[in-house]
């Protein structure tokens, strides 16, 4: 059984890294700061996200199990949806923030 999760922590961390070299090679071409610290963070939940299943997996297999039900076990580690949480709206509200400006009139008027 631990090894579905290792295999399944394995192919997750993989599109995680496959998305983050996918990100860091498209160029962006914003010249306000606040447009480059829009998309740092929406790309920090992006690829993030691949991560934190990653890490559930191998949180999953790291847990012994004692002879009862596995919810009982990770009944401890409930805390760990908040990354998934936290990580979406990251991605949600960066990107409709990034969205939703106006570009920067020539000049910087």
């Amino acid at each position: 059984m631990k090894t579905a999760e290792l295999v399944a922590a394995a192919v997750l961390t993989a599109f995680g890294i496959r998305s983050l070299v996918h990100w860091a090679r498209r160029p962006f071409e914003g010249t306000d700061p606040v447009d480059h610290v829009l998309y740092a963070s929406y790309l920090t939940g992006r690829v993030g996200l691949w991560f934190a299943a990653a890490g559930a997996f191998l949180l999953f297999a790291s847990i012994p199990t004692r002879g009862q039900a596995f919810a009982d076990d990770v009944r401890s580690y409930r805390w760990y949806v908040l990354v998934f949480v936290i990580l979406g709206v990251l991605q949600l509200v960066s990107g409709w923030f990034l969205g939703r400006r106006h570009p920067a009139p020539p000049g910087g008027g």
